[in-house]
């Protein structure tokens, strides 16, 4: 078969050119649309359901509704396990299936169960599932502010209830309708609403109750259709409206009658527009603001819809009230951005270098260039092949293709090609014709294919054992090997069809059939040194086993971590306060934090999420904030020569001095996978199993306190299991 295709190629060339240029042209059409992130996704397939518990004490929300949920959970198929979190006045069952489970059914045999647990839970629980969201959905956040001198039509200045208006009815939609956007998960500002504040005193004299004001203000506030009837020919509808409209309207709502007359809710209650209770708040360097986090569907190209994103925010901006901004401060583009460059720059970095060497060993300069086209060539087959098993491209995938594995193959096929040429050359005295440079190159690759073919063969199978991790380990580097191996084959196939045809066809000059200058010296060096090997066996076993015994010693010595560390470029810091820190005492502190931050000459903008926002893919306590430092390009940095480590050693040492506050250092991406995969925000946890409270937090403590002692281990803390002040009123 093999002889079959290289006589094939031999024979038309040109048509193997043309089908390597629609092989070309297949993988550049593959490439726009793949899929690229910066990192793989190693999320596990999860589906999370929240319940808004208000008023429900930790202890009560875990009794009454987060063991009812987990439990209905149980026995699910596919199935692996179940975590939860119950914080005041909300829970969070996380339940997670075998890898490969369809995200779609696994979230219709959820629906199917909460169908069922919802007449166990108390009145009025509603539980719902996250969005459809991994580890790498969050790819686009933005803040909703109002500049200094802006104003409103009556005048006044912009409040945060404002911008949270505007957050939820302006911007909110237009995004949600951009393609491949599951949600908009909105921290910060207040939610405006009507607030009915009754009078006891007064209900008390009127001999009414709450629930008589509850109701009247329940059943005054719809409209009613009531047919249509006809008259003249003409066909009338008759509607009696009576949906509220303003802050009168309520106020004039009868809630009783009585002899004197009709009892209105003026009469019992003050009626004003307020603010909706918030469990959450967002800070800006230093300023609170609304921020925006856009959410990425499951499977998308993140690249593609954050720029699809940050287009539609310029257009939304435009039709904003004066003063008021919509401005982007994380955007996934630009990681992604540096991902494509580190690759683009090791494929035209790997092509010159091969073009180099091979110019300086064959001394062709068309051989060299026809050898390196491999290299792009095979880039686009793995790429096709990735499309097709709809894989993502990123930087473990793509950046660990070896440009000199690839080419391996190929430069055998092409030295011995050459060397075969020259010496036909030589012997003819003459050039070759086309027709007899097609029978030099076929016997020419004929000689060394088997051991070519074997050495790509022998790369393949270092790589196949990959393919049988699982779980996390299998999602990170399942994707690199399949891409090598692409890459490989597709290199393997380049060597044994487009080189020998591009041979014959191309490279028609003069060959000379001795060795350049460089191989000649090369070998007069290399020559003495194997025959002392070939004399003294014995002692070149004992130097290389003397050197791999001392590799081996100095690599047991090594530190080692389950995955390599991707420079994100930003920083994440978990700021922590005192348990029942209250969520405007948090906001106050954080405020501070960021104006501290800020003065740093390196740091571009930071801005932080405190407490659980509207969808609580993230719950945290109001005594907790995610602080997103946004980093500027080193080079802008006052010594761009100062590592990230460095800016980190400083910026741990500013901030604490600061009291009231504990740190954990991150990654935005690094934490984000850790909370889904783990329920924790850093790389090491230890669960403490139990079912006395007050025993797992003196054990826990005890923990932390032997975690704290490892060497290399910074940032060891116990989470907060208890400490939420609480007035019990009876």
């Amino acid at each position: 078969m093999i002889n079959t295709l290289l006589k094939t190629a031999l024979a038309r060339p040109v048509l193997i050119m043309l089908l390597t240029l629609l092989l070309a042209t297949a993988g550049l059409w593959q490439a726009s649309s793949l899929p690229v992130d910066a990192v793989p996704d190693i999320t596990n397939v999860q589906v999370q359901i929240n319940t808004a518990a208000e008023g429900f004490s930790p202890q009560e929300t875990e009794q009454r509704i987060t063991y009812a949920i987990e439990t209905a959970m149980a026995g699910l198929p596919q199935l692996e396990y179940t975590r939860s979190l119950s914080r005041y006045g909300l829970s969070q069952v996380t339940v997670v299936f075998t890898e490969g489970t369809d995200i779609y059914w696994a979230r219709q045999q959820v629906s199917e169960r909460l169908q069922n647990v919802r007449n166990e839970l108390p009145a009025d629980i509603d539980p719902e599932m996250g969005p459809i969201v991994s580890g790498l959905g969050e790819i686009f956040s933005y803040t909703v502010k109002a500049l200094p001198d802006a104003k409103k039509a009556d005048g006044s200045a912009y409040n945060p209830e404002d911008l949270r208006t505007i957050q939820d009815w302006v911007i909110r939609p237009q995004l949600l309708k951009v393609p491949g956007v599951t949600e908009i998960n909105t921290i910060g500002g207040y939610v405006r609403e009507y607030q009915v504040s009754p009078d006891l005193v007064k209900l008390l004299a009127f001999k009414l109750t709450l629930d008589d004001l509850a109701q009247a203000l329940e059943q005054n506030n719809s409209n009613v259709g009531a047919g249509y009837i006809e008259r003249n020919g003409e066909q009338w509808l008759i509607r009696s409206p009576g949906q509220l409209k303003s802050l009168e309207d309520i106020s004039q709502l009868v809630i009783a009658k009585r002899d004197d007359g009709p009892v209105r809710v003026k009469d019992v209650a003050d009626v004003a527009i307020g603010k909706q209770l918030r469990t959450g708040a967002a800070t800006q360097d230093g300023n609170e603001v609304v921020l925006g986090t856009v959410m990425m569907l499951v499977g998308q190209n993140s690249r593609t819809v954050s720029q699809q994103v940050a287009s539609r925010l310029d257009e939304i901006n435009l039709r904003l009230p004066a003063g008021v901004l919509a401005e982007a401060n994380y955007n996934r583009t630009t990681l992604v951005d540096k991902t494509i460059q580190t690759v683009e720059t090791n494929l035209l970095e790997g092509a010159v270098l091969v073009v180099v060497i091979l110019f300086l060993f064959l001394g062709n300069v068309r051989a060299a260039l026809l050898t390196a086209l491999v290299i792009p060539l095979s880039m686009l087959f793995a790429i096709s092949g990735m499309a097709a098993n709809k894989m993502s491209g990123n930087l473990m995938s793509l950046g660990a293709i070896d440009f000199g594995l690839i080419v391996d193959g190929s430069v055998i096929v092409v030295e011995n090609c050459l060397r075969q040429l020259g010496l036909a050359q030589h012997q003819q005295g003459r050039l070759l014709s086309l027709k007899e440079r097609s029978a030099v190159v076929l016997h020419a690759t004929k000689e060394v294919m088997t051991p070519a073919m074997f050495g790509v063969f022998i790369i393949m199978l270092v790589y196949l054992p990959i393919f049988a991790l699982s779980g996390v380990e299998g999602k990170m580097f399942q994707p690199m090997a399949f891409t090598v191996i692409a890459a490989l084959l597709g290199a393997l196939v380049l060597a044994i069809t487009f080189i020998p045809a591009a041979i014959a066809l191309f490279v028609s000059g003069k060959i000379s059939e001795k060795e350049n200058a460089l191989m000649l010296a090369l070998r007069k060096a290399y020559q003495p040194l194997l025959a002392l090997s070939i004399k003294t066996p014995l002692l070149v076993s004992a130097v290389a086993i003397l050197l791999l015994t001392s590799a081996l010693w100095s690599a047991s010595k090594m530190g080692s971590e389950f995955l390599p560390q991707l420079d994100e470029g930003d920083i994440a810091m978990h700021a922590l306060r005192i348990p029942g820190t209250s969520l405007s005492q948090s906001v106050q502190m954080q405020m501070q934090l960021e104006a501290d931050i800020a003065t740093l000459p390196e740091v571009a903008r930071v801005f932080s999420k405190i407490g659980t926002p509207e969808v609580a893919t993230d719950p945290m306590p109001p005594n907790v904030a995610d602080t997103f430092i946004i980093m500027k390009n080193q080079q802008d940095w006052p010594n761009p020569a100062k590592s990230k480590a460095q800016f980190e050693d400083e910026l741990r040492e500013l901030v604490e001095q600061i009291p009231g506050n504990k740190y954990e250092f991150t990654q935005p991406i690094e934490m984000r996978f850790n909370e889904l995969i783990a329920g924790v925000r850093t790389d090491v946890a230890v669960r403490v199993y139990g079912d006395d409270l007050d025993v797992l937090a003196e054990v826990g403590e005890q923990v932390a306190a032997v975690l704290a002692a490892v060497p290399g281990a910074e940032d060891a803390r116990m989470e907060q299991s208890a400490g939420l002040p609480t007035s019990a009123n009876t």
